[in-house]
């Protein structure tokens, strides 16, 4: 497969951003399990699977691993992958810093290094899946669960990508649409040398079908009264209304 364009765009991206995000790694490595930009408790969004001593688990763009550090720590055997080395880096002196090893893999979610059928679960929270096409990373994941499997991953809901501000001026999000839903997919931002991508719900469950996959839950995150966040854009009373995020649940058919 031709590698796409974006690749080297996000990976020079990220490799900017990295330090930048050594602060707020730092707090996440240490902590309890807490997902979107307004750090909602693991036990209200119940994203990671109740059972994963033992399992096999990929996070697929995994930036600086902290959430292979909370599986780790449930007893699960992650593999990380990211498509940014300074990212991986960072991950590794985290690693150090807190005597929990697992393998750190520098590659692409488009184009896993990894056989068929040998993952128990598939996870991203961000990474793959927003910052990969989805009719490219999707099916990738699919090939390397194991029948019966699980993929789970995070990412901005639909709602809030229809209404995010074109420019990250610190101009908060509203309830006016802003964008087509129709045809949506590849986002580039004006203010931004990244490429996102996002699809509606219903291109969403055609593709995981197409893939074999069964969709078993979606869940809507909203933030909780009193939460803040560091993005500009994030604004509380909008995210305690409209979700701010959505995880996908989906298994492998057998």
């Amino acid at each position: 497969m031709e590698r796409p364009d974006y690749i080297l765009t996000n990976r020079a991206h990220w490799d900017v951003q990295a330090d930048d995000y050594e602060d707020y790694a730092t707090n996440l490595w240490a902590g309890e399990p807490v997902w979107g930009v307004f750090s909602v408790p693991e036990a209200d969004v119940g994203l990671l699977p109740v059972d994963l001593e033992g399992k096999l688990v990929l996070e697929d763009g995994c930036g600086t691993g902290y959430v292979s550090a909370w599986m780790a720590r449930r007893g699960a055997h992650p593999i990380g992958l990211d498509n940014s080395p300074r990212q991986l880096a960072s991950a590794s002196r985290f690693q150090q810093e807190h005597d929990l090893v697992f393998p750190l893999i520098h590659g692409i979610a488009e184009t896993l290094p990894f056989r068929d059928k040998v993952f128990d679960v598939v996870v991203s929270e961000y990474g793959a899946a927003i910052w990969s096409d989805p009719y490219l990373w999707i099916p990738e994941a699919a090939r390397v669960l194991k029948p019966g499997g699980e993929l789970i991953f995070l990412g901005n809901s639909v709602l809030l990508m229809l209404c995010m501000p074109e420019l990250d001026d610190g101009t908060p999000v509203d309830p006016t649409l802003k964008r087509d839903q129709r045809g949506m997919r590849r986002f580039e931002w004006p203010d931004d040398d990244s490429v996102e991508f996002h699809i509606s719900h219903g291109d969403r469950i055609r593709l995981l079908r197409e893939c074999g996959m069964e969709v078993e839950d979606m869940i809507d995150v909203y933030a909780h009264e009193g939460a803040t966040s560091s993005y500009g854009w994030a604004d509380q009373n909008w995210a305690r209304q409209w979700p701010v995020e959505e995880v996908w649940k989906a298994r492998k058919s057998s």
